[in-house]
């Protein structure tokens, strides 16, 4: 991938944060950083300059200069561990407060529109794990941008500080050929160019591979971790029907996806660690070969031998950018390849209702729920419901009935707005409040008061009242454990879930209710109870129900049976 690409990609991540409420906070802690870097950068010239006079006053057996050396060297040391200090301060400081800032995009991103939801339909495993591109990625495309940009930055300063006195340290290299004379002015200066160079383009060379094979290591990971999370979640059922060896084999196969790409990653790192360490250990000793000339040809003395060594090594490092960071630029473009994609599928899914849903949704003055010419379909483009046509008033019951997979669940999340393969009519009052209630209701991590609340409501419900209601659902084992923060959908078993369910449906009073089996776990005397405490409380509320069983009938007016390959039949539930 070339380089521009990667940067844009980069910029259209970070930009935001840069030009968002907080960018005069987070450029004066970058200020404050810089400022702190160029200190750093200052104080270890300082030194190099101490390096000429602490090595020849050792020379000349000048003690009065050693010392002042010594205790030279001693302040110049405590200014730069301060400065460093501060700056790592300053740079965790601005860290947190980009991936707090980048966290809450995303997020919102992902939860706006309910993309969370359509990510899975439309994109698939194509958009796999934004839990892992949210938690880790944003994390590492902070601390990598940070690290790399500030790198970057203080070997640029480190290099334009110390080519200077590497260059006047160099003197004049004089090369014959021949009877040609050839002055070379800051000869240590080109060289260091040219080991540098030559570094750069061997380890490019070899560790290109990385970028995809780190891409592909952190998939391979967050997909095995997700089996092993969903294997926890289904422990129940696996146990049921001793599957215990076909989910180790099926864990095993995933893993080997992780060992395999680990293994070519490692002969790549291996390759790369050789190249590195050799070029950094011979750097040690490279300055004090190209210098040596000049000081046997009594040019220099000891102490500027040591100076110019200290120089180049500055120089020879600013110079190596891309070897010594080649690693975490591998890990950078990855991350940046990671979260793009994400981002570029979120925006799809945004887009998602002109290109795939073609529903007119209209909020009107009607009374009613008004559907006209409704067409459904599956991905594939499969056809459940054909031209639709359906008008369920204020405090009407309807029962969707019809073989197992006919597009019952399916007509139900078209009616409420989440599925987007569709088209046709709907309108529905202004200001209506809908509620949906699925076979498995969802259970927050938290207190019982805020899972019976979940997802809130526009009125205060004191303790009492959420106790009578679930005295009322037949929950009353449950009434003194309001505050307790446990994970109820492992504490509950799917009946209390499901009576749970109805219990914020009392107290939350929606205009239209949408039930997609929510009564399957329930024995038929409390499924009764239900439906009638729903019909006696919220007499104005229009039930729309998706079920099997057919004692469901007793407590509708209407029924929709569909046959699944597109047709309907609405009809009135006879006495």
């Amino acid at each position: 991938m070339r380089r521009g690409i990667v940067l844009k990609r980069a910029w259209r991540i970070a930009r935001a944060f840069w030009l968002s409420e907080e960018k005069w906070a987070a450029w004066r802690l970058l200020l404050v950083v810089v400022v702190l870097n160029l200190g750093t950068v200052y104080i270890s010239t300082r030194i190099n300059v101490w390096h000429s006079a602490f090595y020849q006053s050792i020379q000349s057996y000048d003690e009065q200069g050693f010392i002042h050396s010594i205790i030279t060297f001693c302040v110049l040391s405590l200014i730069l561990v301060v400065l460093r200090g501060y700056q790592l301060y300053a740079r965790m400081l601005l860290h947190i407060r980009w991936r707090r800032w980048l966290t809450k995009e995303y997020l919102s991103h992902w939860l706006q529109g309910q993309t969370y939801y359509r990510l899975q339909l439309l994109a698939g495993n194509e958009a796999d794990n934004p839990d892992q591109r949210i938690s880790e990625d944003v994390e590492q495309f902070v601390q990598l941008t940070l690290r790399l940009s500030l790198d970057l930055l203080q070997d640029l300063v480190t290099v334009s500080s110390f080519v200077y006195i590497l260059w006047n340290l160099s003197g004049v290299l004089t090369l014959r050929l021949g009877d040609t004379v050839i002055p070379v002015y800051g000869y240590l200066v080109w060289m260091a160019f040219l080991y540098a160079g030559a570094g750069t383009y061997w380890t490019v060379k070899l560790g290109r591979p990385l970028v995809r094979l780190d891409y592909d290591q952190q998939r391979f990971e967050a997909d095995f971790r997700f089996f092993l999370s969903r294997l926890r979640e289904n422990a129940e059922s696996i146990a049921f029907y001793q599957g215990e060896r076909q989910e180790e084999l099926h864990a095993l196969g995933k893993f080997r996806y992780i060992m395999d790409n680990f293994l070519q990653i490692r002969s790549v790192r291996r390759k790369l660690l050789w190249l590195t360490s050799g070029y950094s250990q011979t750097a040690v000793i490279f300055a004090v070969l190209v210098a040596a000339p000049r000081y046997f040809s009594n040019q220099i003395h000891l102490g500027q031998m040591f100076q110019i060594a200290d120089a180049y090594g500055h120089v020879q490092s600013g110079f190596s950018f891309v070897v010594d960071s080649f690693t975490r630029l591998a890990q950078w473009r990855a991350v940046i390849n990671r979260l793009n994609h994400f981002l570029v599928y979120m925006e799809l899914v945004h887009m998602a209702p002109s290109a795939y849903e073609r529903i007119e949704r209209t909020q009107g003055s009607q009374a009613g729920f008004a559907i006209d010419a409704l067409d459904v379909q599956k991905p594939d483009g499969q056809l459940l419901v054909r031209q639709l046509t359906a008008m369920f008033k204020p405090g009407d019951r309807v029962l969707i009935s019809g073989p197992s997979g006919c597009g019952k669940s399916t007509l139900l999340r078209t009616l409420t707005g989440i599925w987007p393969y569709a088209a046709g009519h709907i309108g529905q009052p202004r200001a209506a409040a809908v509620m949906f209630i699925p076979q498995k209701s969802y259970m927050p991590i938290g207190t019982l008061r805020q899972a019976l609340l979940y997802p809130g409501t526009a009125r205060t419900v004191n303790g009492q009242e959420l106790a009578a209601m679930l005295e009322l659902c037949r929950l009353s084992h449950l009434s003194g454990r309001l505050e307790e923060v446990l994970e109820w959908d492992k504490v509950l078993s799917l009946g209390e879930q499901q009576r749970v369910a109805f219990a914020r449906v009392l107290l939350q009073r929606p205009d239209w209710l949408f039930l997609d089996e929510a009564t399957s776990a329930l024995d038929e005397e409390t499924e009764r109870f239900m439906y009638e405490t729903v019909g006696r409380r919220l007499p104005r509320t229009t039930l729309i129900s998706v079920g099997h069983r057919r004692t469901l009938l007793t407590y509708h007016r209407r029924r929709l049976e569909l046959d699944g390959r597109g047709g309907w039949r609405l009809s009135a539930i006879g006495p």
